[in-house]
């Protein structure tokens, strides 16, 4: 999917098979992904776009809110889905729908050809008034979150924090 380092990347731990329930011998531990030095991610995303049009009292952003409401309980279906964003931009006429998990269950929704992708890409399609009908893959990494600050002044991110000895 995306060229990473092999350095933390995932590391291969061998498990007694006389274990219960048959754990499989050997378990894929995954840990932070790395793209190039200081770049590392643990989500992926799919983003699904469109523009809409102004025309007759934006009912083409009518139209693409309700397409993706009827796709809506299939992606909440999806496995290890964290967040699934909906971004609208009244200047530029943006709708995206962006849905992220996390980067070691990304491969298996990619196998499934980001189900339910197609279903909503061609309804998109069939709507007046809605051009530029696209998807796109990306990694996401939260920097900075208001959650994680408790309301108080934000942190450097963990890689850029100085080690004490």
């Amino acid at each position: 999917f995306f060229p990473t380092t092999t350095t933390d990347h995932h590391t291969l731990r061998s498990t007694p098979t006389n274990q219960p329930h048959h754990i499989h011998p050997y378990i894929i531990l995954y840990k932070m992904q790395t793209i190039a030095e200081g770049v590392e991610f643990d989500t992926i995303a799919r983003e699904w776009r469109c523009k809409w049009s102004e025309e007759k009292e934006k009912a083409s952003l009518v139209a693409t809110q309700k397409a993706f409401n009827d796709v809506c309980d299939k992606v909440k279906a999806i496995d290890g889905v964290k967040d699934v964003q909906r971004v609208v931009c009244g200047g530029c006429f943006d709708f995206k729908i962006i849905t992220s998990l996390p980067a070691d269950k990304f491969d298996a929704w990619e196998k499934e050809k980001f189900a339910p992708e197609e279903d909503f890409l061609e309804a998109l399609k069939k709507i007046e008034g809605v051009s530029q009908v696209e998807a796109q893959t990306f990694t996401l990494m939260t920097i900075l979150s208001s959650s994680s600050t408790n309301g108080e002044k934000a942190e450097d991110p963990p890689s850029k924090k100085p080690k004490l000895n």
